[in-house]
């Protein structure tokens, strides 16, 4: 990304939003942005981080740091993996095969949405190479999701992660303050299977009324039972929820509040994985997304348990400024930030970062 006229260019994820808050139209920006309520649990997402306090160790030899770490047993370049965003042409034309893209060139997954404005198949096809996971809604017509699952198989999808905190939409009050409606030519091939119609319902309300609201544990089995891909499930906040996905075959669990854009008033995700983590870590992996902006971040939540991370508006504001190229930016960033975080708390790789590394003030 070029720096604005007269301007620095971008140097973290926040110059990058206040470019991506430029490039965008203002309701499309307050989408993407914003959270249910009174967005505290938005807010708290990030603010908790600093709750946190690293304990670094010193006289270790960080000669040579590396970031590369596994999830579900396969190598990636860094503990941070991409989030599900849905319609992301609205935020850039790149929209998710540009995303897609840009995780292959981190050496990092990308999970695609279910409300995607580019199918399973099209961003296989435009993206060769990348690991993708499928961020799955259950759909009231069961056939629809079956349909969907069925052609992420087929794509070479890795994984499906089944999002289970949203049976009904959460109150975001930015979209019904500036009237937010999906434009009329914006592709979403996953609404028009369930819909029957090209034509996309005009609020993201409308589309979040299509998911099941009756999902049910015994749909999580009959999905593990059913599916050739290893299952994570997203949206667990207590370890009570934890063990019952483990308990159905889940390979994972992500630790996720929906970025604060459903119940707003639960925990930040960075002060629940710590007891996630501890009820089922050795059992299925960790993951969390939430609040992640910077590498250091993603060391606290490492010594607090999780596997990986996942980053979602992060990379979403990449894409605003600059396209696939924006995107790819943010996430190196990320991955240099991380890198430079591990070597100053003495570890020369994410798999050398425990509790000890970590306090809460």
């Amino acid at each position: 990304m070029e720096a604005p006229e007269g301007g620095a260019p971008p140097l973290n994820v926040a110059d990058y939003e206040r470019l991506a808050a430029e490039a965008l139209e203002p309701g499309a920006y307050g989408y993407f942005a914003g959270g249910a309520g009174d967005e505290r649990t938005l807010r708290e997402n990030v603010s908790a981080f600093a709750r946190w306090r690293l304990r670094p160790r010193v006289l270790v030899d960080v000669s040579e740091v590396h970031t590369r770490t596994t999830v579900l047993g396969e190598q990636l370049s860094m503990p941070i993996l991409v989030a599900p965003v849905a319609f992301q042409r609205l935020a850039h034309p790149d929209g998710e095969a540009g995303m897609a893209r840009a995780a292959a060139d981190a050496g990092t997954v990308m999970c695609l949405s279910t409300l995607a404005t580019a199918s399973p198949g099209e961003v296989a096809a435009t993206a060769p190479g990348t690991r993708l996971w499928f961020q799955l809604y259950c759909f009231r017509d069961r056939g629809v999701t079956r349909a969907l699952l069925s052609e992420a198989v087929e794509a070479g999808f890795r994984a499906i992660a089944l999002t289970v905190d949203a049976p009904r939409p959460g109150r975001r009050e930015r979209d019904l303050r500036s009237g937010f409606r999906l434009p009329a030519n914006l592709p979403v091939p996953g609404v028009a299977k369930a819909t029957g119609s090209d034509d996309a319902p005009i609020s993201v309300a409308e589309v979040l009324g299509l998911v099941d609201p009756a999902l049910g544990w015994t749909d999580l089995e009959a999905l593990v039972s059913d599916s050739s891909l290893p299952v994570l499930v997203k949206g667990v906040m207590t370890p009570e929820d934890a063990v019952l996905a483990a308990d159905r075959g889940a390979a994972g669990v992500i630790v996720s509040n929906h970025g604060g854009r459903q119940l707003d008033g639960v925990a930040a995700t960075v002060d629940a994985v710590a007891e996630v983590a501890e009820a089922v870590g050795d059992r299925v992996e960790v993951l969390m997304d939430g609040g992640v902006r910077r590498g250091s971040d993603v060391v606290t939540a490492l010594a607090l348990g999780a596997r990986a991370v996942l980053v979602g508006r992060p990379a979403l504001w990449g894409l605003a400024a600059a396209g696939e190229a924006g995107a790819g930016r943010v996430l190196g960033l990320l991955r240099d930030e991380l890198e430079l975080a591990l070597a100053l708390c003495g570890c020369p790789g994410p798999e050398a970062v425990s509790r000890a590394h970590v306090q809460r003030t």
